[in-house]
């Protein structure tokens, strides 16, 4: 139940994954629709850190899901798995992909798209679902953070931490964030965020124990690593800290467990890819009845650093790893 569609299209495949890992797009065929999904013709996607993993052989893909790198995209429906979503033909949605999305064309199951709002980009829209999501699910599923509370974002000039610390001060949460250098210290105030802390000058648990001395209420950490005795100590009683990726390394040195304990605090660790549909149709529901009117009038939107074009995936790829960017990256194929 489509427009006629070629039976092969482009995508960005890695060959022999690992750090010596090259990008280049090839043949292949299109994918083949399972019940209860939609085919976008891709117009963007964005550029995860998840993405850098799979490329070197360090993330594989859930079983059943694309080989093919991307988590997220934007695009507009070309064909639909059943007759029931006819009526997606021909509009432009955006969404969380099951892998595939740097391509020409994805399969996205119609649970996880939503439809881009009226004025945005697809773009715009491309840059939106896995960081936008992903802090939802952290903040509001995990962290349950409610209106007043204190909450603390490493990585806060990320996708991931633009995107949290929007969808915090939307909900009034008070909030401090580390980063690396004084430009994004600046633009993560800028954007909302109460404090804003340069890690390579000042150690945030310092400035956290002066500024906030009953603790942050939730920790949202992409670091792990060394950071968990000095977040622990910092954690409000019944706290909670949650690890979403090892950026500081798979081992916690000499770590205090005491320091929860007296907190009550928890310890919580986090992904999104390896969820089901079920969870990630629940997700993507309430992430969109919560924040739609938000999207709509732009008081929430990604932060796009830079845009490549579908030549420049590889470029892409590095600047991220570079940790030079301010929001997210995306690859355009208009």
């Amino acid at each position: 139940m489509a427009t006629t569609l070629p039976t092969i299209m482009q995508a960005v495949c890695v060959d022999s994954p690992g750090r010596d890992s090259q990008l280049r797009w090839q043949d292949c065929a299109l994918p083949k629709l399972k019940p209860g999904e939609v085919l976008l013709k891709v117009a963007a996607f964005g550029i995860n850190r998840a993405d850098l993993m799979q490329r070197q052989g360090l993330y594989p893909p859930p079983p059943g899901d694309s080989t093919i790198l991307g988590l997220e995209a934007a695009g507009i429906v070309v064909a639909v798995a059943d007759d029931s979503l006819s009526p997606l033909i021909g509009q432009a949605l955006f969404g969380l992909v099951n892998g595939g999305g740097y391509a020409e064309y994805v399969a996205i199951p119609a649970t996880q798209a939503m439809a881009v709002p009226e004025g945005w980009s697809l773009q715009q829209a491309a840059a939106t679902a896995e960081t936008f999501l992903t802090a939802y699910q952290l903040l509001f599923l995990l962290g349950e953070a409610t209106e007043g509370q204190r909450l603390l974002i490493h990585a806060g000039a990320s996708g991931v931490g633009t995107s949290a610390i929007q969808l915090a001060k939307a909900r009034q949460l008070q909030i401090a964030v580390t980063v690396g250098t004084a430009d994004k210290a600046a633009f993560c105030r800028q954007l909302g965020a109460d404090i804003a802390i340069n890690y390579r000058e000042q150690d945030f648990s310092e400035v956290l124990a002066a500024a906030w001395p009953e603790g942050v209420a939730l920790v949202l950490d992409p670091v792990a690593g060394s950071y968990l005795n000095s977040e622990a100590s910092v954690l409000a009683v019944d706290g909670k800290i949650i690890i979403y990726a090892m950026m500081g390394g798979r081992k916690i040195p000499e770590f205090d467990l005491s320091l929860l304990f007296k907190k009550r605090g928890q310890l919580l660790c986090s992904t999104l890819r390896n969820r089901d549909a079920a969870y990630k149709a629940e997700l993507t529901r309430r992430f969109h009845a919560d924040f739609a009117a938000d999207l709509a009038a732009k008081s929430i939107e990604p932060v796009i650093a830079a845009v490549f074009s579908r030549e420049e995936v590889e470029q892409a790829h590095q600047l991220l790893a570079s940790n030079q960017t301010i929001g997210k990256l995306l690859v355009t194929l208009e």
